[in-house]
């Protein structure tokens, strides 16, 4: 059986060529691949950089060498996923404001995310709690929670006992249970409550704003130090209003282009302004009618995947 972890530094030029059945046995998992590697590493780049990785190996292979390629595969994407969230980590904790997932606009067809089916285990809301977990808590309920993965399996992966994977598997569980917000499972519930968002912000009707936000709502924006954003989360409907009304106004004079889209796989926000390009997704949550939570990702380097070009 081959070794899944393989070479991190094994050539592409390395192996045999692939042939047809070969290349069709792992594009018939690459959908899964990057599921799986989104949801552990919140990166489109980073997902995708590790889908490639996972095909340099499994293209230096010798033909049917694996018997599994599904659980083969598994194992070496969510190893490769694992050892970068762990050096990622580090990175984030010197990261300039909130660090924010990079979006997916799910109904958005030029990268491999539209070919996965996309769920609550990809929204924005599920994403952020995550980023609390340690990187083995968050690869083991990614891999057993969302993806049915058996804790053996997991265990490979990750270097760990089964049964330390089972609890690491527990202890994710049952923080995200406490932590992740609740959410409307009513796609036209969340679609007028962003609509409605949208017209009181632009009209600076700030009653409107106060009507449709929860009393408790929290305000994220991930500037990356790239771009002027709020560094610090802001809380509270008033606060939150006020903040609005200004960003709103600063959109309208720089005529910015909106759109609303699905950002990873609920209604959001898009605004491009014209002339400099500058992008900003705008995510939210929404429960019994009111946004409780708003994610504004401005951060130019996690919007570069996104083709904004039609909007």
């Amino acid at each position: 059986m081959a070794d899944p972890s393989g070479p991190a530094d094994r050539p592409q030029s390395a192996g045999p060529t692939p042939s047809a059945r070969h290349l069709a046995a792992f594009e018939e998992q690459r959908p899964r691949l990057w599921g799986i590697a989104y949801r552990i590493l919140g990166l489109v780049t980073d997902a995708e950089d590790a889908v490639q990785e996972a095909w340099l190996r499994w293209q230096a292979l010798p033909e049917d060498e694996v018997a599994d390629p599904r659980a083969y595969l598994t194992t070496v994407i969510s190893r490769i996923c694992y050892d970068q969230l762990g050096s990622a980590r580090a990175r984030r904790e010197r990261y300039v404001g909130p660090w924010l997932p990079e979006p997916v606009l799910t109904d958005d067809t030029t990268g491999p995310e539209d070919r996965v089916t996309l769920d609550e285990s990809v929204g924005y809301a599920l994403l952020t709690v995550l980023e609390r977990l340690t990187p083995a808590e968050r690869t083991a309920f990614v891999l057993h929670d969302v993806f049915a993965v058996p804790f053996p399996e997991i265990a490979e992966a990750v270097g760990r006992t089964p049964d330390s994977v089972r609890q690491l598997a527990s202890r994710a569980r049952k923080r995200v249970r406490a932590e992740a917000p609740n959410r409307s499972v009513d796609r036209g519930e969340h679609r007028r409550a962003v609509d409605a968002f949208l017209a009181a912000a632009a009209q600076g009707d700030f009653d409107g704003l106060l009507k449709v936000l929860d009393p408790e709502v929290v305000w994220r924006s991930d500037g990356g130090g790239k771009v002027m954003a709020a560094r610090v989360p802001i809380h509270g409907a008033e606060q939150v209003a006020r903040f609005a009304q200004r960003l709103a106004r600063g959109l309208a004079k720089a005529t910015a282009r909106m759109s609303v889209r699905d950002v990873n796989g609920a209604p959001g926000l898009v605004f491009v302004e014209p002339v400099s390009g500058q992008a900003s997704v705008f995510a939210f949550t929404v429960h019994d009618g009111l946004i409780t939570e708003v994610a504004a990702v401005v951060n130019p380097d996690k919007l570069s995947h996104l083709d904004l070009d039609e909007l």
